[in-house]
């Protein structure tokens, strides 16, 4: 044989011993997605222990064990808004073994205001499913002089940056979302950024800051029992619990009646067939009444969309925050 044949013969020998490598390698990952999970599961909550999304990740991780065969742990990693949380899930190895919940502060609020957050919302993870949705509310201590969303508006124009709101911080969805309709309605109001939802909450409850727009799960009951007064509320309808409260779109400010969205995403690249399991088994778990009166219980409305609807969804809002960044020229500082 000569030089060049035996250099040939090796040559192909290796290409075909690559090629059967290759083949072994995607074979295996094929039947590792298959198999998924084969150990413990881990859903990472962006926020402190106690709040909405806390109570939501909570409500569907144990069950979510059980229709997946694997525990499904939940871990809280609570700073920065939740952007070190979002930060850590994004980085995550793209094999369905860190998960996270996703909120409107992490995927759009935040990082549209935030250039070093550490990762994009649009770019960095595997939307799964959308698991539900809340209200947000308009509401004042009882002493602000307005009982109306249009003596609210007249009491604020009458006192141009004279009254502050409270906010669970800067890049929060409480500080864009008044942000946004401060621009929808010609307000101007001083920001006070606290450093959660519930400091933001007992700041006006004390009537120290005397405005919030927060979620209406932190803002029930001190609402019900007369700690503060709704004027608008950011739904679909009006919502059972608050009949009298009018929604921004009754108002005539739909762009505001945006609600907060909970829900699960992994990093980029998680193979579709670890996607699609991982969606089937918690809309599966959403069907049983008692996760959904425990999530429900929460001011929350199921949802469940599908991997594409919510990857949509996060989509969209991450642009309208980005646009408002723009346009009020909004920075961290």
């Amino acid at each position: 044989m000569t030089l060049s044949r035996r250099c040939f013969t090796r040559q192909l020998a290796s290409a075909l011993a690559c090629c059967c490598t290759l083949g072994l390698g995607a074979g295996q990952a094929m039947a590792e997605q298959a198999e998924y999970p084969v150990q413990p599961i881990e859903l990472l909550v962006p926020f402190a222990a106690g709040g909405t999304t806390d109570i939501i990740a909570r409500a569907i991780a144990e069950p979510l064990s059980k229709a997946l065969g694997q525990p499904v742990q939940v871990s809280n990693v609570d700073g920065e808004g939740g952007i070190l949380g979002a930060r850590q899930a994004a980085r995550a190895a793209a094999d369905g073994y860190r998960l996270s919940i996703a909120t409107v502060s992490t995927t759009a609020s935040n990082p549209a205001i935030n250039p070093k957050a550490g990762y994009h919302p649009l770019t960095d993870f595997s939307p799964i499913i959308n698991i539900a949705a809340t209200p947000n509310l308009l509401s004042v201590h009882p002493s602000f002089p307005a009982k109306s969303y249009a003596e609210f508006v007249k009491a604020v124009q009458a006192k141009p940056d004279g009254y502050r709101y409270a906010s669970s911080g800067t890049g929060g969805i409480g500080h864009l979302q008044m942000e946004l309709l401060q621009s929808l309605s010609s307000l101007a109001l001083q920001h006070a950024p606290y450093g959660g939802a519930g400091p933001a909450l007992n700041s006006v409850v004390t009537g120290e800051v005397p405005i919030l727009f927060d979620n209406l799960p932190s803002s029930l009951f001190s609402v019900t029992s007369g700690k503060l007064r709704p004027l608008a509320i950011a739904a679909p309808e009006r919502i059972a619990a608050l009949p009298q409260v009018p929604t921004f779109k009754e108002l005539g400010l739909e762009p505001a009646n945006r609600m907060a969205y909970y829900g699960i995403v992994g990093p980029k690249g998680l193979p579709a067939p670890i996607v699609q399991k991982i969606h089937a088994a918690t809309a599966q778990v959403l069907q049983d009444p008692t996760v959904r009166k425990r999530i429900e219980d929460t001011g929350a409305q199921i949802v469940a969309a599908s991997p594409e609807e919510f990857a949509a969804q996060i989509k969209a809002e991450f642009e309208v925050y980005e646009e408002l960044v723009k346009q009020r020229n909004l920075t961290l500082q």
